[in-house]
């Protein structure tokens, strides 16, 4: 605890929010390290291996790049965002269209001579949360002006969307969820909020129905909302979650001595949550759970006290996406969900998705680091009569 203690002293924002960061890494490469066993045997590889050149290294960059981005002032996100958007646009096209197919979806992109693949996606959170921040604050004096701000913004949000949900479904219905949170703090009319929300909705109808991936949207609710009239094939992935569950009971089999690792397809992402029910039961699972929460809780403290729009816009959406993905993982984990491939933030292996998530928190402590130096100039700035 005393090294710990002095790695946060080094560090600018909230406290809490770093010891959520350091224990999540924590469980992550403890639970990634148990679950990898089977991911080893196919590739020809030792979990030893596979965890210290690939996902220990993606952690510790991962922790690196959250370090730096918290140094950066967050107004510099203001004109990042325009950036980012104009790459983010034409890259989901691309993704669309000539993106490499994983898993039956084209949602990810080789990155030339690395050889590495990423989520477009991914980055397209990130872009799209922050120019959503900086619209909304740029455009509050006429935040109700259908042409100057509405149109712009319900047109970013609807095209994002439909890029996205084009190869993944449930990624853009929690970005599209989370920009409606944004449009609700950002004042925009319960009028023009329910035109986004119908857009949406025809959006989802047209992608869900008319898809490249219809069947696959089609199959997986009728998997979850009928699972007894379904083959065994198609409910696979939640059975032997289910059953990691179920053997987990109240303190879990112990570390190293999950069995279902072996029969869950994605059991070091997808389904990294059974896997730690399943080795540290009940109290392993709510121990995530309130890190979660501990960190939805920090966050809306920072946007509180944020004295900026742009600050509090910022920190909101990226906390929002955090949190609402992480309790969507955990939930098709358990049953309360239909399968999707969306990782635990911090915990599931993933090169590129990690260090979009560890940016994403670099963000928010780069807000808090802000809320802590104004709230120190006010502390001085009252003293100085009473010592006068």
């Amino acid at each position: 605890m005393t090294t710990i203690n002095r790695l946060l002293d080094k560090t600018k924002g909230d406290r809490w929010i770093w010891l959520i960061i350091i224990l999540l890494s924590l469980i992550s490469i403890l639970t990634v390290y148990s679950a990898t066993g089977t991911y080893a045997y196919k590739t020809g590889k030792t979990v030893e291996k596979i965890l210290l050149t690939k996902h220990l290294i993606f952690v510790v960059m991962g922790i690196g790049m959250i370090y730096i981005a918290h140094l950066l002032d967050y107004k510099y996100y203001a004109g990042i965002s325009k950036v980012l958007m104009i790459i983010t646009i034409p890259l989901l096209f691309y993704t669309a269209i000539f993106g490499a197919n994983i898993n039956d979806a084209s949602r990810w992109v080789k990155i030339p001579l690395i050889g590495l693949t990423f989520q477009t996606s991914d980055l397209a959170k990130i872009a799209l949360i922050t120019f959503l921040a900086r619209m909304l604050t740029k455009k509050q004096e006429n935040i109700k002006d259908v042409r100057k701000a509405f149109i712009p913004i319900m047109g970013s949000v609807c095209a994002v969307f439909v890029l996205i949900a084009w190869a993944n479904l449930s990624t853009a219905i929690m970005l599209f969820g989370v920009s409606i949170l944004l449009l609700i703090i950002g004042r925009i009319s319960i009028k023009q909020i329910s035109m986004v929300c119908a857009g949406g909705a025809v959006l989802l109808l047209f992608i869900v129905f008319l898809g490249p991936r219809a069947a696959t949207y089609k199959s997986r609710v009728n998997s979850f909302l009928h699972p007894e009239l379904q083959h065994s094939d198609k409910t696979y992935q939640a059975d032997q979650s289910k059953i990691a569950l179920a053997t987990g009971g109240v303190f879990g089999k112990g570390p190293g001595n999950s069995t279902q690792r072996n029969f869950l397809p994605h059991p070091y992402s997808d389904f990294i949550f059974a896997i730690i029910v399943e080795e540290y039961g009940l109290m392993g699972a709510m121990t995530v759970m309130l890190l979660y929460l501990v960190l939805l809780y920090r966050c809306v403290r920072i946007v509180t006290q944020s004295p900026k729009a742009f600050g509090a816009l910022l920190a909101a959406g990226l906390s929002f996406s955090l949190t609402i993905q992480a309790f969507a993982n955990m939930a098709v984990a358990v049953g309360l969900g239909p399968v999707t491939g969306v990782p635990l933030p911090l915990v599931s292996m993933g090169g590129t998705s990690m260090i979009f998530t560890s940016i994403a928190f670099g963000i928010i402590l780069s807000v808090s680091r802000d809320v802590e130096e104004q709230g120190t100039k006010k502390v001085i700035v009252g003293e100085i009569p009473a010592m006068a």
